[in-house]
């Protein structure tokens, strides 16, 4: 089986938020090969990440085998090695490496829980992430919950929080998960200040307070935070994550597959976080592109569910009392209609 083909496209989907980042946001990546058999993937980048795909991706692919993943992957990041490294080069990268596993477990009849060592059908269970405390009120399925708060800019700011995060577990309760979300908006001084006003509602996780290349904030919430610190999701390679791993400056990573290189370097970092004693979570888990890693290799299964994007996909998983499983149908086991998609080129 040889690649004949990459293409790379920006599908309009009716339900995308309308914060969603058009110049920048998800692409779609198609690998066709001689065989008759097309692999699908995510990545990031917008119109940017396209052009990469098309150009330098797409040159090195052509007429090779894509079932050697690995190495495609290495011949891949070199290439853009002067360029990239992290941000706009690997989100493409990512995505020419999810529609290459996609290749293979169509290729092999297999979905990618199975060739990953996993069992289609186990039910996972999810958290939500909610932006408004009162959102919660109407639901109580989910294994746990999250919610986004806002930039530190004043003391009532942080007293509000506070109180948003007292009215969040009010309202779910005393057992399911509740986790926070700072989004880089926070210090140092911030964070230690609110993990130990917030700590006595049983919070998981505190996620993303600093900038990603603050890691000596991090050093200092790793030994001062009342709450665990979780973080990775605008993070890139397994190579970055090597370093957040062997310093345990987050006890949850949550690399995003669609952004930090694909699967296979999710894989790695799964390996590398698993040895290590650490919690991996991805970064909008129930999107299908993570949910077969977290089936097959998470000891611990969670999977987040926000905000859906993706309408001009068909055959997604749906969660149902808290809860999702994936089918086995081979590959990832999406299905797409590239005729009536409405797309950017």
């Amino acid at each position: 089986m040889k690649i004949t083909d990459v293409r790379a496209i920006q599908p309009v989907g009716e339900n995308s938020p309308a914060d969603w980042r058009t110049s920048l946001g998800q692409i779609l990546v198609a690998i066709d090969t001689d065989s008759g058999i097309t692999g699908y993937g995510v990545g990031g980048g917008g119109l940017a990440g396209m052009h990469v795909v098309k150009t330098v991706l797409r040159d090195l692919l052509l007429g090779r085998n894509p079932d050697e993943i690995s190495h495609l992957w290495d011949e891949m990041y070199q290439a853009t090695l002067a360029f990239g490294r992290k941000g706009i080069a690997i989100m493409a990268i990512s995505g020419v490496d999810l529609a290459l596993w996609d290749l293979r477990g169509k290729h092999e009849q297999q979905p990618i829980v199975s060739l990953l060592g996993g069992i289609p059908g186990a039910k996972i269970p999810t958290y939500r992430t909610v932006w408004d405390p009162q959102d919660l009120q109407s639901t109580t399925d989910h294994a746990g919950y999250k919610l986004h708060l806002g930039k530190v800019a004043a003391p009532d700011q942080r007293e509000l929080m506070i109180s948003s995060v007292e009215e969040a577990r009010s309202s779910i309760g005393p057992d399911p998960l509740l986790m926070v979300d700072a989004w880089m908006k926070w210090d140092v001084e911030s964070t230690i200040a609110i993990s130990q006003q917030i700590a006595s509602s049983r919070i998981e996780w505190i996620e993303e307070p600093l900038s990603p290349d603050d890691l000596a904030g991090y050093r200092l919430l790793k030994e001062q935070s009342a709450v665990p610190i979780a973080g990775g999701e605008h993070e890139f390679t397994s190579a970055a994550f090597s370093q957040l791993i062997e310093e345990q400056l987050h006890l949850v990573l949550q690399p995003d597959v669609c952004w930090c290189g694909g699967l296979t370097e999710l894989i790695k970092i799964y390996t590398m976080a698993n040895e290590a004693g650490l919690r991996v979570c991805p970064h909008r888990g129930c999107e299908i592109w993570a949910l077969h890693a977290i089936a097959a290799l998470d000891p611990d299964p969670l999977a987040e569910t926000g905000r859906p994007w993706m309408t001009w996909v068909s055959g997604q998983p749906e969660v149902k009392q808290g809860t999702i499983e994936l089918s086995d149908r081979p590959g990832f086991g999406l299905l797409f209609d590239e005729q009536s998609l409405s797309l950017v080129y």
